[in-house]
């Protein structure tokens, strides 16, 4: 894969792209989608921005989310990454495998933990507001190893 240095992290739209969030994910060059996309048009529109990797989430039905696998395993020239959607679903071991990050999706939390040498992100959810969670996104930047982690809150 070409060198990549900033990856904006999505999760969650849930069929709502806010104006917000592609501001936030503008200047990336790769868009990881984790998950309950909502519809065809969320990806469509990501992709005027920067090439788009996403995975099926479980509001995700239909014959536009067919195409949705529901992992990624990526290699970039600074890290390998693995994307999946529920963090619980998680079969097998990303330190074994050298994976550097995991992000996923699902719980609308975002946060950032990290265990054996591995980043787990979760951007949290850009989407309709669940609860009195955040709305945020966030963006690796490869460009500086283990790859600085930065969550934007758009409301």
């Amino acid at each position: 894969m070409k060198d990549i240095s900033i990856v904006g992290l999505i999760s969650d739209t849930h069929s709502l792209l806010r104006p917000e969030a592609v501001t936030a994910l503008e200047g990336s060059d790769l868009i990881i989608h984790a998950g309950d996309v909502g519809n065809v048009t969320i990806l469509e529109q990501l992709k005027a921005l920067a090439p788009v990797v996403a995975v099926k989430g479980n509001i995700d039905t239909g014959h536009w989310a067919a195409q949705l696998p529901a992992t990624v395993a990526m290699e970039t020239r600074a890290a390998r990454l693995y994307v999946l959607h529920d963090i619980k679903e998680l079969a097998l071991d990303p330190a074994t495998e050298k994976f550097q990050f995991v992000i996923s999706g699902h719980s609308h939390k975002p946060g950032r933990t990290e265990r054996e040498g591995v980043i787990y992100i979760n951007p949290g959810s850009a989407g309709p507001r669940r609860f009195r969670l955040p709305i945020t996104v966030a963006r690796i930047d490869l460009g500086q190893l283990p790859g600085a982690v930065e969550f934007i809150n758009l409301l």
